[in-house]
Protein backbone atom coordinates (compact mmCIF):
# COMPACT_ATOMS: atom_id res chain seq x y z
CA UNK A 1 0.00 0.00 0.00
CA UNK A 2 1.62 3.48 -0.67
CA UNK A 3 2.16 6.15 1.77
CA UNK A 4 2.21 9.64 1.61
CA UNK A 5 5.61 9.94 2.30
CA UNK A 6 7.19 7.48 -0.12
CA UNK A 7 6.13 9.51 -2.69
CA UNK A 8 9.59 10.97 -4.72
CA UNK A 9 7.29 13.80 -5.98
CA UNK A 10 6.96 15.11 -2.39
CA UNK A 11 9.96 16.28 -1.68
CA UNK A 12 8.63 19.99 -1.66
CA UNK A 13 6.28 18.97 0.43
CA UNK A 14 8.08 17.28 2.71
CA UNK A 15 11.05 20.06 3.01
CA UNK A 16 8.09 22.36 3.94
CA UNK A 17 7.07 19.87 6.87
CA UNK A 18 10.44 20.08 7.75
CA UNK A 19 10.65 23.87 7.74
CA UNK A 20 7.52 23.92 9.97
CA UNK A 21 8.65 21.35 12.53
CA UNK A 22 11.90 23.54 13.13
CA UNK A 23 10.52 26.93 13.53
CA UNK A 24 8.31 25.38 15.63
CA UNK A 25 10.94 24.00 17.99
CA UNK A 26 12.87 27.10 17.48
CA UNK A 27 9.80 29.15 18.63
CA UNK A 28 9.84 27.30 22.07
CA UNK A 29 9.44 30.01 24.83
CA UNK A 30 9.31 32.19 22.25
CA UNK A 31 5.95 32.31 20.38
CA UNK A 32 2.56 32.22 21.80
CA UNK A 33 1.85 29.08 23.22
CA UNK A 34 -1.34 28.82 22.19
CA UNK A 35 -0.17 29.01 18.17
CA UNK A 36 2.90 26.58 18.85
CA UNK A 37 -0.23 24.11 20.22
CA UNK A 38 -2.28 24.65 16.93
CA UNK A 39 0.88 23.98 15.05
CA UNK A 40 1.84 20.78 17.03
CA UNK A 41 -1.21 19.57 16.01
CA UNK A 42 -1.09 20.12 12.88
CA UNK A 43 2.11 18.57 12.36
CA UNK A 44 0.67 15.39 14.16
CA UNK A 45 -2.09 15.46 11.92
CA UNK A 46 0.68 15.39 9.08
CA UNK A 47 2.68 13.21 10.24
CA UNK A 48 -0.16 10.73 10.98
CA UNK A 49 -2.40 11.01 7.43
CA UNK A 50 1.43 10.71 5.49
CA UNK A 51 1.67 7.54 7.14
CA UNK A 52 -1.60 6.19 5.98
CA UNK A 53 -3.13 5.06 2.15
CA UNK A 54 -2.05 7.58 -0.12
CA UNK A 55 -4.64 5.77 -2.75
CA UNK A 56 -7.39 6.82 -0.83
CA UNK A 57 -8.83 10.46 -0.82
CA UNK A 58 -11.32 11.41 2.30
CA UNK A 59 -14.12 13.59 1.87
CA UNK A 60 -16.35 14.73 3.83
CA UNK A 61 -19.85 16.52 3.57
CA UNK A 62 -20.52 19.17 6.64
CA UNK A 63 -23.75 21.31 7.39
CA UNK A 64 -25.95 22.89 9.24
CA UNK A 65 -29.31 21.43 10.98
CA UNK A 66 -31.91 21.18 8.16
CA UNK A 67 -29.72 21.71 4.96
CA UNK A 68 -30.42 17.73 3.59
CA UNK A 69 -27.12 16.91 4.22
CA UNK A 70 -27.31 13.26 4.72
CA UNK A 71 -29.75 13.08 1.77
CA UNK A 72 -27.38 14.45 -0.18
CA UNK A 73 -24.95 12.25 1.31
CA UNK A 74 -27.64 9.04 0.17
CA UNK A 75 -28.32 10.49 -3.19
CA UNK A 76 -24.28 10.69 -4.62
CA UNK A 77 -23.52 7.30 -2.83
CA UNK A 78 -26.58 5.99 -4.57
CA UNK A 79 -27.99 4.20 -1.52
CA UNK A 80 -29.55 4.76 1.67
CA UNK A 81 -26.60 4.83 3.80
CA UNK A 82 -27.17 7.75 6.27
CA UNK A 83 -30.26 8.67 8.35
CA UNK A 84 -32.11 10.98 7.55
CA UNK A 85 -35.50 12.28 8.77
CA UNK A 86 -37.29 15.29 10.08
CA UNK A 87 -35.91 14.51 13.90
CA UNK A 88 -33.20 16.96 14.55
CA UNK A 89 -30.46 16.00 14.92
CA UNK A 90 -30.36 13.08 12.87
CA UNK A 91 -26.87 12.18 12.63
CA UNK A 92 -25.01 12.11 15.86
CA UNK A 93 -21.93 9.80 14.26
CA UNK A 94 -20.26 9.76 11.22
CA UNK A 95 -21.20 7.52 8.37
CA UNK A 96 -18.35 6.43 5.96
CA UNK A 97 -19.00 4.76 2.26
CA UNK A 98 -15.97 2.91 0.74
CA UNK A 99 -14.71 2.48 -2.44
CA UNK A 100 -11.23 0.83 -2.58
CA UNK A 101 -11.00 -1.79 0.69
CA UNK A 102 -7.93 -2.44 1.12
CA UNK A 103 -6.29 -0.07 3.31
CA UNK A 104 -8.78 1.92 4.31
CA UNK A 105 -9.42 0.28 7.93
CA UNK A 106 -6.17 1.86 8.92
CA UNK A 107 -7.37 5.77 7.35
CA UNK A 108 -11.04 4.89 9.00
CA UNK A 109 -9.13 3.67 13.05
CA UNK A 110 -7.36 7.14 12.44
CA UNK A 111 -10.47 9.13 11.44
CA UNK A 112 -12.23 7.32 14.48
CA UNK A 113 -15.35 6.46 11.99
CA UNK A 114 -16.74 3.04 13.36
CA UNK A 115 -19.34 2.77 11.04
CA UNK A 116 -18.49 2.19 7.10
CA UNK A 117 -19.81 0.40 4.25
CA UNK A 118 -17.61 -1.11 1.87
CA UNK A 119 -19.64 -0.38 -1.54
CA UNK A 120 -20.46 -3.07 -3.67
CA UNK A 121 -18.32 -1.82 -6.80
CA UNK A 122 -14.26 -1.50 -6.77
CA UNK A 123 -12.18 1.30 -6.67
CA UNK A 124 -9.95 -0.73 -9.55
CA UNK A 125 -13.13 -1.49 -12.04
CA UNK A 126 -14.21 2.22 -11.45
CA UNK A 127 -10.92 2.89 -12.55
CA UNK A 128 -10.69 0.13 -15.13
CA UNK A 129 -13.91 1.78 -16.52
CA UNK A 130 -12.81 5.13 -16.31
CA UNK A 131 -9.76 4.21 -18.62
CA UNK A 132 -12.33 2.55 -21.32
CA UNK A 133 -14.15 5.73 -21.77
CA UNK A 134 -16.61 3.24 -23.28
CA UNK A 135 -18.09 0.96 -20.61
CA UNK A 136 -21.15 2.31 -18.67
CA UNK A 137 -20.50 3.26 -14.77
CA UNK A 138 -22.86 1.54 -12.26
CA UNK A 139 -24.55 4.47 -10.39
CA UNK A 140 -22.77 5.77 -7.46
CA UNK A 141 -19.76 7.66 -7.32
CA UNK A 142 -18.03 6.88 -9.78
CA UNK A 143 -20.25 7.70 -12.73
CA UNK A 144 -18.30 10.41 -13.98
CA UNK A 145 -19.49 12.18 -17.79
CA UNK A 146 -16.32 11.49 -20.11
CA UNK A 147 -15.86 14.77 -20.34
CA UNK A 148 -14.04 14.80 -16.50
CA UNK A 149 -11.33 12.53 -17.57
CA UNK A 150 -11.15 12.92 -21.39
CA UNK A 151 -11.96 10.76 -24.57
CA UNK A 152 -8.57 8.62 -24.38
CA UNK A 153 -7.04 9.90 -21.22
CA UNK A 154 -5.63 7.07 -18.59
CA UNK A 155 -5.72 6.81 -15.09
CA UNK A 156 -2.23 5.67 -14.03
CA UNK A 157 -3.29 4.51 -10.26
CA UNK A 158 -5.80 3.06 -8.85
CA UNK A 159 -7.82 5.53 -6.50
CA UNK A 160 -9.93 4.74 -3.26
CA UNK A 161 -12.29 7.11 -1.82
CA UNK A 162 -13.92 7.41 1.72
CA UNK A 163 -16.73 9.81 1.60
CA UNK A 164 -17.99 10.59 5.34
CA UNK A 165 -21.69 11.75 6.37
CA UNK A 166 -20.82 14.30 9.27
CA UNK A 167 -23.18 15.63 12.38
CA UNK A 168 -24.76 19.04 12.18
CA UNK A 169 -22.08 21.27 13.35
CA UNK A 170 -24.51 23.57 14.73
CA UNK A 171 -26.53 21.00 16.59
CA UNK A 172 -27.65 21.22 20.04
CA UNK A 173 -25.48 17.72 21.36
CA UNK A 174 -22.32 19.37 22.04
CA UNK A 175 -20.59 15.90 21.33
CA UNK A 176 -21.79 16.16 17.59
CA UNK A 177 -19.99 20.00 17.12
CA UNK A 178 -16.74 18.02 18.85
CA UNK A 179 -17.13 15.25 16.00
CA UNK A 180 -17.16 17.77 13.52
CA UNK A 181 -14.80 20.20 14.90
CA UNK A 182 -11.96 17.51 14.87
CA UNK A 183 -13.01 16.31 11.08
CA UNK A 184 -12.58 19.30 9.78
CA UNK A 185 -9.04 19.09 10.70
CA UNK A 186 -8.51 15.67 9.62
CA UNK A 187 -10.81 15.55 5.73
CA UNK A 188 -8.73 15.83 2.88
CA UNK A 189 -11.78 17.29 1.37
CA UNK A 190 -14.66 19.71 3.28
CA UNK A 191 -17.98 19.68 0.92
CA UNK A 192 -19.83 22.38 2.94
CA UNK A 193 -23.71 21.54 2.25
CA UNK A 194 -26.28 24.82 2.87
CA UNK A 195 -29.65 25.26 1.99
CA UNK A 196 -31.15 28.56 0.19
CA UNK A 197 -32.37 29.63 3.74
CA UNK A 198 -29.25 29.51 5.52
CA UNK A 199 -26.49 29.28 3.60
CA UNK A 200 -25.34 32.98 4.84
CA UNK A 201 -25.33 31.65 8.27
CA UNK A 202 -22.60 33.40 10.70
CA UNK A 203 -21.71 30.40 12.22
CA UNK A 204 -20.58 28.16 9.24
CA UNK A 205 -18.55 31.11 7.56
CA UNK A 206 -16.93 32.68 10.86
CA UNK A 207 -16.79 29.41 12.66
CA UNK A 208 -15.77 27.38 10.02
CA UNK A 209 -15.29 28.60 6.33
CA UNK A 210 -13.31 31.70 7.21
CA UNK A 211 -10.72 30.37 9.36
CA UNK A 212 -10.13 27.97 6.55
CA UNK A 213 -9.57 30.32 3.99
CA UNK A 214 -6.48 28.73 2.93
CA UNK A 215 -7.90 25.40 2.32
CA UNK A 216 -9.83 26.75 -0.79
CA UNK A 217 -8.50 24.26 -2.74
CA UNK A 218 -9.85 21.42 -0.98
CA UNK A 219 -12.97 22.88 -0.47
CA UNK A 220 -16.02 22.21 -2.45
CA UNK A 221 -19.10 24.52 -1.48
CA UNK A 222 -23.18 22.61 -2.54
CA UNK A 223 -26.12 24.65 -2.17
CA UNK A 224 -28.10 21.96 -1.84
CA UNK A 225 -32.74 22.30 -1.92
CA UNK A 226 -31.79 24.25 -5.09
CA UNK A 227 -35.70 22.77 -6.22
CA UNK A 228 -37.02 25.01 -3.49
CA UNK A 229 -36.04 28.21 -5.50
CA UNK A 230 -37.36 29.50 -8.84
CA UNK A 231 -34.84 28.51 -11.78
CA UNK A 232 -33.87 32.27 -12.66
CA UNK A 233 -33.25 32.71 -9.26
CA UNK A 234 -30.74 29.66 -9.08
CA UNK A 235 -27.73 32.07 -10.41
CA UNK A 236 -28.78 34.89 -7.95
CA UNK A 237 -28.19 33.15 -5.33
CA UNK A 238 -24.70 31.59 -6.46
CA UNK A 239 -23.80 34.48 -6.94
CA UNK A 240 -24.23 36.16 -3.53
CA UNK A 241 -22.78 32.35 -1.95
CA UNK A 242 -19.39 33.41 -4.45
CA UNK A 243 -19.56 36.69 -2.69
CA UNK A 244 -19.40 35.58 1.23
CA UNK A 245 -16.99 33.12 -0.34
CA UNK A 246 -14.84 35.41 -1.29
CA UNK A 247 -15.19 37.54 1.83
CA UNK A 248 -14.31 34.84 3.67
CA UNK A 249 -11.09 34.60 1.45
CA UNK A 250 -11.47 32.24 -0.97
CA UNK A 251 -12.30 33.72 -3.90
CA UNK A 252 -10.42 31.46 -6.72
CA UNK A 253 -9.41 29.22 -4.57
CA UNK A 254 -12.39 27.07 -4.20
CA UNK A 255 -11.92 23.13 -5.75
CA UNK A 256 -14.71 23.98 -7.77
CA UNK A 257 -17.22 26.76 -8.40
CA UNK A 258 -20.22 26.88 -5.84
CA UNK A 259 -22.63 23.78 -7.36
CA UNK A 260 -25.97 23.79 -6.35
CA UNK A 261 -28.03 20.51 -6.48
CA UNK A 262 -31.07 18.74 -5.07
CA UNK A 263 -31.09 15.53 -3.45
CA UNK A 264 -34.71 15.41 -3.74
CA UNK A 265 -34.63 15.51 -7.61
CA UNK A 266 -31.32 14.58 -8.40
CA UNK A 267 -30.55 18.29 -10.14
CA UNK A 268 -26.97 18.29 -10.62
CA UNK A 269 -26.04 15.25 -8.44
CA UNK A 270 -24.21 13.96 -11.48
CA UNK A 271 -22.34 16.88 -11.78
CA UNK A 272 -21.39 16.23 -7.96
CA UNK A 273 -20.40 13.06 -8.57
CA UNK A 274 -18.32 13.73 -11.71
CA UNK A 275 -15.96 16.76 -9.49
CA UNK A 276 -16.07 14.01 -6.02
CA UNK A 277 -15.10 11.73 -8.59
CA UNK A 278 -12.02 13.37 -10.57
CA UNK A 279 -10.96 14.81 -7.12
CA UNK A 280 -10.73 10.70 -6.22
CA UNK A 281 -8.98 9.68 -8.78
CA UNK A 282 -6.57 12.36 -9.10
CA UNK A 283 -5.33 11.22 -5.99
CA UNK A 284 -4.01 14.86 -4.97
CA UNK A 285 -6.14 16.26 -2.35
CA UNK A 286 -4.37 14.39 0.71
CA UNK A 287 -1.42 16.48 -0.34
CA UNK A 288 -3.25 19.49 -1.06
CA UNK A 289 -4.48 19.29 2.53
CA UNK A 290 -1.40 18.71 3.80
CA UNK A 291 0.22 21.39 1.65
CA UNK A 292 -2.31 24.11 3.05
CA UNK A 293 -2.30 22.95 6.68
CA UNK A 294 1.35 23.70 6.82
CA UNK A 295 1.14 26.93 4.58
CA UNK A 296 -1.66 27.95 7.33
CA UNK A 297 0.96 26.92 10.28
CA UNK A 298 3.67 28.83 8.48
CA UNK A 299 1.69 31.84 8.39
CA UNK A 300 0.54 31.38 11.66
CA UNK A 301 4.51 30.89 13.13
CA UNK A 302 5.54 33.90 10.61
CA UNK A 303 2.09 36.43 11.83
CA UNK A 304 3.94 36.27 15.44
CA UNK A 305 7.42 35.92 14.56
CA UNK A 306 7.98 39.66 15.21
CA UNK A 307 8.43 40.96 11.74
CA UNK A 308 11.82 41.99 10.43
CA UNK A 309 15.27 41.35 11.10
CA UNK A 310 16.86 42.90 13.96
CA UNK A 311 19.91 45.11 13.63
CA UNK A 312 21.94 42.52 15.50
CA UNK A 313 25.19 43.14 17.95
CA UNK A 314 27.53 45.85 16.64
CA UNK A 315 31.08 46.99 17.49
CA UNK A 316 29.05 50.31 18.92
CA UNK A 317 26.90 48.33 21.22
CA UNK A 318 29.57 45.79 22.25
CA UNK A 319 32.09 48.71 23.24
CA UNK A 320 28.90 50.43 24.61
CA UNK A 321 28.52 47.40 27.09
CA UNK A 322 31.95 46.92 27.91
CA UNK A 323 32.63 51.10 29.05
CA UNK A 324 29.51 50.70 31.15
CA UNK A 325 30.13 47.34 32.75
CA UNK A 326 33.43 49.09 33.33
CA UNK A 327 32.10 52.30 35.12
CA UNK A 328 29.12 50.30 36.95
CA UNK A 329 32.00 47.13 37.96
CA UNK A 330 34.21 49.99 40.27
CA UNK A 331 37.00 49.53 38.30
CA UNK A 332 37.72 53.23 38.02
CA UNK A 333 38.37 52.67 42.00
CA UNK A 334 40.49 49.79 41.87
CA UNK A 335 42.60 51.62 38.96
CA UNK A 336 43.10 54.53 41.14
CA UNK A 337 43.94 52.41 44.43
CA UNK A 338 46.54 51.00 41.99
CA UNK A 339 48.15 53.65 41.10
CA UNK A 340 48.19 54.85 44.14
CA UNK A 341 49.90 51.84 45.49
CA UNK A 342 52.48 52.40 42.65
CA UNK A 343 53.02 56.27 43.85
CA UNK A 344 53.34 54.65 47.34
CA UNK A 345 55.87 51.81 46.41
CA UNK A 346 57.54 54.53 44.23
CA UNK A 347 58.19 57.21 46.86
CA UNK A 348 59.71 54.44 49.42
CA UNK A 349 62.14 53.68 46.86
CA UNK A 350 62.98 56.34 45.46
CA UNK A 351 62.36 59.35 48.46
CA UNK A 352 63.91 61.20 51.00
CA UNK A 353 65.33 58.55 53.52
CA UNK A 354 64.91 60.68 56.46
CA UNK A 355 61.27 61.09 55.54
CA UNK A 356 60.80 57.50 54.44
CA UNK A 357 59.52 56.05 57.66
CA UNK A 358 56.36 58.34 57.68
CA UNK A 359 55.26 56.32 54.14
CA UNK A 360 55.50 53.27 56.45
CA UNK A 361 52.45 54.50 57.97
CA UNK A 362 50.30 54.42 55.00
CA UNK A 363 47.85 51.80 54.23
CA UNK A 364 49.28 49.81 50.70
CA UNK A 365 45.72 50.56 48.68
CA UNK A 366 45.82 47.10 47.07
CA UNK A 367 46.40 45.31 50.21
CA UNK A 368 43.23 46.73 51.22
CA UNK A 369 41.52 45.16 48.85
CA UNK A 370 42.99 41.61 49.17
CA UNK A 371 44.40 42.43 45.13
CA UNK A 372 47.83 42.97 46.09
CA UNK A 373 49.02 39.27 45.22
CA UNK A 374 49.62 38.11 41.57
CA UNK A 375 46.62 35.41 41.16
CA UNK A 376 48.03 34.79 37.81
CA UNK A 377 44.44 34.47 36.33
CA UNK A 378 43.25 31.83 38.96
CA UNK A 379 40.40 31.81 40.59
CA UNK A 380 40.43 33.76 44.30
CA UNK A 381 38.76 32.80 47.39
CA UNK A 382 37.63 36.35 47.96
CA UNK A 383 38.70 39.79 47.92
CA UNK A 384 37.63 42.99 50.01
CA UNK A 385 35.89 44.60 47.17
CA UNK A 386 33.28 46.89 48.50
CA UNK A 387 29.64 45.17 46.97
CA UNK A 388 27.77 47.08 44.39
CA UNK A 389 26.28 49.71 45.69
CA UNK A 390 22.31 50.60 44.52
CA UNK A 391 23.88 53.13 41.73
CA UNK A 392 26.03 50.67 40.15
CA UNK A 393 23.63 47.89 40.05
CA UNK A 394 20.79 50.73 38.04
CA UNK A 395 23.88 51.35 35.75
CA UNK A 396 24.37 47.50 34.98
CA UNK A 397 21.13 46.74 34.69
CA UNK A 398 20.62 49.96 32.47
CA UNK A 399 23.51 48.39 30.21
CA UNK A 400 22.23 45.12 29.59
CA UNK A 401 18.99 46.93 28.99
CA UNK A 402 20.10 49.19 26.51
CA UNK A 403 22.39 46.75 24.81
CA UNK A 404 19.57 44.32 24.53
CA UNK A 405 17.15 47.10 22.64
CA UNK A 406 20.64 48.09 19.81
CA UNK A 407 20.44 43.98 19.17
CA UNK A 408 16.91 43.56 18.77
CA UNK A 409 16.06 47.43 17.10
CA UNK A 410 14.16 46.05 13.90
CA UNK A 411 12.24 43.41 15.22
CA UNK A 412 8.90 43.26 17.35
CA UNK A 413 7.67 40.33 20.03
CA UNK A 414 8.10 37.45 21.15
CA UNK A 415 11.45 38.17 19.84
CA UNK A 416 13.00 41.44 20.96
CA UNK A 417 11.53 40.19 24.51
CA UNK A 418 13.53 36.92 24.20
CA UNK A 419 16.67 39.09 23.05
CA UNK A 420 16.11 40.77 26.05
CA UNK A 421 15.45 37.98 28.36
CA UNK A 422 19.14 36.54 26.26
CA UNK A 423 20.66 40.05 27.99
CA UNK A 424 19.92 39.36 31.36
CA UNK A 425 20.26 35.42 31.90
CA UNK A 426 23.01 36.02 33.92
CA UNK A 427 22.62 38.87 35.29
CA UNK A 428 22.70 37.59 39.13
CA UNK A 429 26.07 35.90 38.28
CA UNK A 430 27.49 39.14 36.47
CA UNK A 431 28.77 40.88 40.26
CA UNK A 432 30.87 37.99 41.17
CA UNK A 433 32.16 37.67 37.41
CA UNK A 434 32.70 41.21 37.21
CA UNK A 435 34.92 40.95 40.71
CA UNK A 436 36.96 37.81 39.08
CA UNK A 437 37.60 39.86 36.73
CA UNK A 438 39.11 42.85 38.52
CA UNK A 439 41.07 40.07 41.40
CA UNK A 440 42.83 37.96 38.64
CA UNK A 441 44.62 40.97 37.00
CA UNK A 442 48.05 41.18 37.12
CA UNK A 443 48.69 43.80 39.56
CA UNK A 444 52.97 43.70 40.30
CA UNK A 445 52.41 47.40 41.82
CA UNK A 446 55.42 46.83 43.94
CA UNK A 447 57.58 45.30 41.80
CA UNK A 448 60.56 47.58 41.69
CA UNK A 449 61.49 49.59 38.81
CA UNK A 450 65.12 49.78 37.08
CA UNK A 451 64.83 53.22 38.03
CA UNK A 452 64.18 53.00 41.55
CA UNK A 453 66.70 51.50 42.45
CA UNK A 454 69.22 54.03 40.90
CA UNK A 455 67.23 56.45 42.32
CA UNK A 456 67.33 54.67 46.19
CA UNK A 457 71.29 54.59 45.44
CA UNK A 458 71.80 58.16 44.85
CA UNK A 459 69.62 58.72 47.82
CA UNK A 460 71.83 56.64 50.09
CA UNK A 461 74.97 58.09 48.56
CA UNK A 462 73.84 61.19 49.55
CA UNK A 463 72.66 60.30 53.04
CA UNK A 464 76.29 58.62 53.81
CA UNK A 465 77.76 61.85 52.39
CA UNK A 466 76.06 64.23 54.59
CA UNK A 467 76.26 61.44 57.53
CA UNK A 468 80.37 61.36 56.79
CA UNK A 469 80.21 65.15 56.74
CA UNK A 470 78.24 65.32 60.05
CA UNK A 471 80.41 62.94 61.59
CA UNK A 472 83.44 65.11 60.93
CA UNK A 473 82.31 67.97 62.09
CA UNK A 474 81.10 66.47 65.17
CA UNK A 475 84.70 65.19 65.77
CA UNK A 476 85.79 68.58 65.14
CA UNK A 477 83.59 70.03 67.37
CA UNK A 478 84.64 67.90 70.12
CA UNK A 479 88.15 68.22 69.66
CA UNK A 480 88.21 71.88 69.84
CA UNK A 481 85.50 71.31 73.15
CA UNK A 482 88.45 68.99 74.35
CA UNK A 483 91.44 71.58 73.38
CA UNK A 484 92.78 68.80 71.13
CA UNK A 485 94.57 70.15 67.95
CA UNK A 486 93.80 68.69 64.99
CA UNK A 487 94.77 69.80 61.40
CA UNK A 488 91.91 72.54 59.77
CA UNK A 489 89.30 69.94 57.62
CA UNK A 490 90.45 70.18 53.99
CA UNK A 491 88.60 72.36 51.56
CA UNK A 492 87.60 71.84 47.74
CA UNK A 493 89.22 74.41 44.97
CA UNK A 494 86.51 76.76 44.01
CA UNK A 495 84.50 76.23 47.43
CA UNK A 496 84.84 78.46 50.73
CA UNK A 497 83.57 75.29 52.60
CA UNK A 498 84.99 72.82 53.90
CA UNK A 499 85.04 69.21 52.83
CA UNK A 500 82.88 68.17 56.29
CA UNK A 501 80.48 71.08 55.64
CA UNK A 502 80.12 70.18 52.09
CA UNK A 503 79.49 66.48 52.43
CA UNK A 504 76.57 67.56 54.66
CA UNK A 505 74.97 70.24 52.38
CA UNK A 506 75.79 68.21 49.57
CA UNK A 507 74.35 65.36 50.80
CA UNK A 508 71.10 66.69 52.02
CA UNK A 509 70.94 68.77 48.78
CA UNK A 510 71.35 65.71 47.01
CA UNK A 511 68.38 63.34 49.11
CA UNK A 512 66.12 66.52 48.47
CA UNK A 513 66.75 67.04 44.75
CA UNK A 514 66.83 63.55 43.57
CA UNK A 515 63.49 63.27 45.79
CA UNK A 516 61.91 65.90 43.66
CA UNK A 517 62.96 64.74 40.61
CA UNK A 518 61.85 60.81 41.25
CA UNK A 519 58.23 62.13 42.04
CA UNK A 520 58.08 63.89 39.09
CA UNK A 521 59.44 61.12 37.27
CA UNK A 522 56.91 58.34 38.93
CA UNK A 523 53.75 60.73 38.24
CA UNK A 524 55.04 59.65 34.91
CA UNK A 525 55.53 56.42 35.40
CA UNK A 526 52.06 56.27 37.49
CA UNK A 527 50.04 57.41 34.65
CA UNK A 528 51.90 54.71 32.62
CA UNK A 529 50.81 51.86 34.96
CA UNK A 530 47.31 52.76 35.56
CA UNK A 531 46.92 53.00 31.71
CA UNK A 532 48.59 49.42 31.74
CA UNK A 533 45.89 48.33 34.70
CA UNK A 534 43.02 49.28 33.32
CA UNK A 535 43.62 47.77 29.62
CA UNK A 536 44.15 44.83 31.60
CA UNK A 537 41.08 45.12 33.34
CA UNK A 538 39.01 46.11 30.98
CA UNK A 539 40.13 43.44 28.87
CA UNK A 540 39.32 41.03 31.81
CA UNK A 541 36.10 42.92 31.37
CA UNK A 542 35.41 42.71 27.93
CA UNK A 543 35.72 38.97 28.14
CA UNK A 544 32.77 38.85 31.20
CA UNK A 545 30.48 40.60 29.03
CA UNK A 546 31.60 37.86 25.61
CA UNK A 547 30.66 35.02 28.12
CA UNK A 548 27.72 36.38 30.32
CA UNK A 549 25.97 38.61 27.80
CA UNK A 550 27.09 38.76 24.06
CA UNK A 551 27.41 35.22 23.89
CA UNK A 552 23.70 34.80 25.07
CA UNK A 553 22.32 37.47 22.74
CA UNK A 554 24.30 36.33 20.11
CA UNK A 555 22.99 32.73 20.55
CA UNK A 556 18.96 34.34 20.55
CA UNK A 557 19.72 36.02 17.01
CA UNK A 558 21.09 32.72 15.54
CA UNK A 559 17.79 31.19 16.77
CA UNK A 560 15.88 34.54 15.48
CA UNK A 561 17.61 33.83 12.26
CA UNK A 562 17.64 29.92 11.86
CA UNK A 563 13.40 30.80 12.51
CA UNK A 564 13.13 32.69 9.51
CA UNK A 565 14.87 30.34 7.14
CA UNK A 566 13.45 27.40 8.47
CA UNK A 567 10.05 28.97 7.18
CA UNK A 568 11.29 30.82 4.31
CA UNK A 569 12.35 26.91 3.31
CA UNK A 570 8.38 25.74 4.03
CA UNK A 571 7.60 28.65 1.07
CA UNK A 572 6.37 27.22 -2.29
Amino acid sequence: MARLDKDSSLTALSRKVEGVHAAWELGQGRVDPQVLEDVQRILERTSSRRELSAEHTVIGFFGATGSGKSTLFNAVVGKELARSATRRPTTSTAQAAVWGEAGSQELLDWLQVKNATVMDESAEDAVEALNSAQVPVKTGIWNKVKSSVGRGSTVTAHGGLILLDLPDFDSIEASNRVIVERMVSMVDVLVWVVDPQKYADAVIHDDFIAPLSQHGGVMLAVLNQADRLEEAEIPHVLDSLKLLLAQDGLSGSLLAQPLAVSARTGYNINRLREVLGRVAVEKSAAVSRIAADIDSARENLQHHDGGGMPDGITGTSTRTLENKLYSASGAPQVVKAAGDTYKLHAAQSTGWIPTRWLLSMRKDPLKRLHLHQDHDGEPISKSSLPPQSAGQKANMSSALRDFASMSSEGTGEPWSHSIRQAARSCEDELPNALERAIATTHYRAEKKQWWWHLFNAIQWIGIIGALVGLLWLTGLFVAQYFQIQLPEPPTVEGFPLPVPTLLVVTGLLLGVVIAMLGRLVTAVGHRMYAKKIERQIFANISEVAQNYVVHPVREELDRRERFVEALDSARD
